[in-house]
């Protein structure tokens, strides 16, 4: 069996990444699923929310909730164990997350069925980047580049819809994510990553299924 290829689709949350792996019948690896439980020990914090810790000696000090921007909170050796186990093998268990209660709730076997590629898409795609050129795996990496203002609202409107948090949790987070996108954007580039539109990387996607399957 010829291995497959793995393109790594980048891009803050909300820029359509998904969006782009099911407009091109792309197999997809969800790299979100890969984000570690919530009481998994030693997950970054975020600053001080008004979340009060009780200590030893009666005083307090403050926390804020998960980081879930920071790579820290996501199991980046099993995510990269999956691309590897696909592209050789064709086929892998990979776990499912629920981001509403933030921990994985299962697993399940993604079957690429033949094709010569898939897309893995999610926050932290740039940092395989490297780890996939050294395995061999890497088709293209891309940083999918939209206007900060309409991912905000995509995003929005996403996370309402399915109920990912409360209300007052997106908002706050949705407001951080914007003023960090031009951050995350030099460093997914800086990584490896080619900043590409949603239309770009449809073709890109394409254009690789349509070569690894000839």
């Amino acid at each position: 069996m010829t291995p497959a290829l793995v393109i790594l689709l980048a891009g803050p949350s909300g820029s359509g990444k998904s969006r782009v792996a099911r407009l091109a019948s792309c197999p997809q690896l969800v790299l979100d699923d890969f984000y570690r439980d919530l009481d998994h020990p030693g997950l970054p914090r975020t600053p001080s929310t008004g979340v009060l810790l009780s200590l030893s000696k009666g005083s307090g000090r403050r926390l804020g909730i998960v980081d879930w921007d920071d790579i820290a909170s996501w199991d980046t050796e099993a995510a990269m164990r999956s691309i590897v186990t696909l592209c050789t093998v064709g086929e892998a268990s990979v776990p499912t997350y629920d981001i509403g209660t933030s921990r994985r709730t299962g697993r399940r076997r993604l079957d690429l069925e033949g094709s010569g590629c898939f897309v893995a898409e999610g926050l932290f795609a740039a940092d395989l980047v490297a780890a996939c050129q050294q395995a061999g795996v890497l088709g293209d990496a891309l940083y999918l580049d939209r206007p900060r203002l309409l991912t905000m609202l995509l995003r929005f409107v996403r996370d309402v819809r399915e109920r990912r948090k409360p209300v007052r949790v997106l908002i706050r987070r949705g407001l951080a994510l914007y003023r960090a996108e031009p951050a995350v954007r030099t460093r997914s580039l800086a990584l490896g990553c080619r900043p590409v539109s949603l239309q770009e990387a449809l073709r890109v996607v394409e254009q690789t299924m349509h070569t690894r399957s000839s």
